[in-house]
């Protein structure tokens, strides 16, 4: 009896491990080498003005923080080991990709409206990037300050299990898309190949899934405050939610493509993170999408917005024209059929009913309806127009307020 009374403490309660450094759970030592690590990247960023170290610096952290406390322990139990091993693989893959990635591209799009030296913009970036090793890390850094040897049990292999789909998922995903991006056949055209035909982001999905199967594995060991570092996979899922992921890429593309009726049919029909059958996600019911499948209104802002600017600018003239300078053009009485030669007039359609004006030339380039995004207005030069339908004046403007959408669309 006394013997067994032993044994379960042994395997129930935890301990301090061989080599206590600062607490005995690891995180004062985590943040001293993670502060100093970002410090020193930032001041060799910053001085240089370049980012092609930002990423480098931020997944080398992870390395270095779970190889440091697992060497610290020195108990090197079974859990201990297929989690820092699966810790390091991920973040030794990341952190090479990344920076073949960048030496490739040349530069890192997120800091080209900002300033790359010692400005507080750029140092914030540093900052929540010290902040995001610190937590994510935590579940493994708090593992391998235990030393009781809690066998391994079902809980254990599925979250391994989560980790190995999640960590493939996102190696696939990042390679695929890499892949797409360097042939120059791709050039101007939204990733829809592979496993980016059943998921938007899917490289986000491996990330977060792989992230949440660690902090199963990982809590065997738990109790009392160190459950406070579910923390981690939830700060994680909640930047690529809100902030620095999904929001960022999803408004890029819709900038980018938001006039293609493909790209809208695939946006429409394409999980945002899940990776869902396309056949089956277009009938869903917007709910389903929503709840299921977190397809937020967060990530269709710019489009949104696009929609909402035509439809205040149809429903309200004067928005367009606040002045009301704009001088009133009549409608010719009869417009003939539209030449194929450029300065002859055409007939236009209209949108909801409401028709659009008409008779001014056509762009030199025949067939040119749509305008890129900031690019120059096809239709005609800039100017203020009337149209009886509407009551009021039109301007058009020399870039399209729609974002790049074509206006109107050639014959309905």
């Amino acid at each position: 009896q006394a013997t067994r009374e032993q044994t379960d403490r042994r395997f129930c309660r935890m301990s301090q491990c061989a080599v206590p450094v600062l607490d005995e759970y690891y995180l004062g030592i985590t943040a001293i080498i993670t502060v100093a690590q970002q410090f020193l990247f930032f001041l060799i960023a910053a001085g240089l003005k370049f980012d092609k170290v930002t990423d480098f610096a931020g997944c080398s952290n992870f390395v270095v923080v779970v190889l440091v406390t697992f060497l610290l322990a020195q108990s090197f139990f079974l859990r201990q080991v297929l989690v820092t091993i699966a810790s390091l693989l991920w973040g030794f893959r990341l952190t090479g990709y990344l920076f073949y990635r960048i030496l490739v591209t040349g530069t890192d799009e997120r800091f080209d409206d900002k300033n790359r030296g010692f400005s507080f913009e750029f140092a914030l970036f540093w900052f929540v990037q010290a902040v995001w090793v610190m937590v994510v890390s935590s579940p493994v850094v708090i593992l391998n300050s235990r030393c009781v040897d809690v066998p391994m049990g079902a809980a254990d292999w599925v979250g391994l299990a989560m980790w190995l789909i999640g960590w493939l998922i996102e190696t696939v995903g990042d390679q695929q898309k890499f892949n797409f991006r360097q042939n120059p056949a791709n050039k101007g055209r939204y990733c829809d190949i592979g496993l980016w035909k059943i998921s938007r982001h899917p490289n986000y999905f491996g990330e977060i899934f792989l992230w949440w199967g660690i902090f199963i594995t990982c809590s065997a060991v738990f109790e009392y405050e160190m459950w406070v570092s579910i923390v981690g996979p939830l700060f994680l899922t909640f930047l690529l939610f809100y902030v620095s992921g999904i929001p960022l890429l999803e408004d890029s593309a819709d900038k980018k493509h938001g006039s293609k009726p493909e790209y809208l049919d695939y946006k429409k029909s394409t999980s945002v993170l899940i990776p869902f059958p396309p056949s089956w996600f277009r009938d869903l019911p917007p709910v389903v999408k929503l709840c299921l499948f977190f397809e937020f209104p967060l990530y269709s802002r710019v489009l949104n917005n696009r929609d909402a600017s035509l439809e205040t600018g149809l429903n309200n003239p004067s928005a367009i024209d606040p002045t009301g300078t704009a001088p009133k053009v009549p409608r010719p009485a009869q417009t003939p059929a539209p030449p194929a030669h450029h300065g002859a007039t055409q007939e236009l359609p209209s949108i909801d009913g409401r028709a659009l004006p008409a008779a001014w030339p056509p762009a030199a380039a025949a067939g040119a309806w749509g305008a890129p995004t900031g690019g120059a207005w096809p239709l005609g030069p800039p100017g203020n127009y009337s149209s009886p339908d509407m009551g009021a004046a039109i301007y058009l403007p020399p870039v399209s307020p729609l974002g790049g959408r074509a206006y109107p669309p050639p014959h309905g």
